[in-house]
């Protein structure tokens, strides 16, 4: 699994970080965990193969938002005690 974090401004209220989920969920189908939060500015979700940076981009300017940057790295799962 992929865990990728993006940076995004603009995101004021709970319904901008729906927003951020629902275009993460229809731009990448395979997408789980999608999670976004306005206070830290970030969403994450995790695929099991990497995406399309530009086209993740893409996807969050077309909802008016601004992209800041993006980042992939190995997802480990943790297990019950560590």
């Amino acid at each position: 699994m992929i865990k990728t974090t993006v940076k995004i401004d603009d995101m004021m209220c709970g319904m901008c970080e729906a927003h951020i989920s629902d275009t993460i969920r229809k731009a990448f189908p395979d997408a789980k965990k999608v999670s976004a939060s306005r206070k830290t500015g970030e969403a994450t979700f995790l695929t099991e193969n990497g995406i399309d940076m530009q086209a993740l981009k893409t996807a969050i300017e077309k909802t008016g938002y601004t992209f800041i940057s993006c980042s992939s790295e190995p997802y480990k799962k943790r297990g019950l005690f560590g």
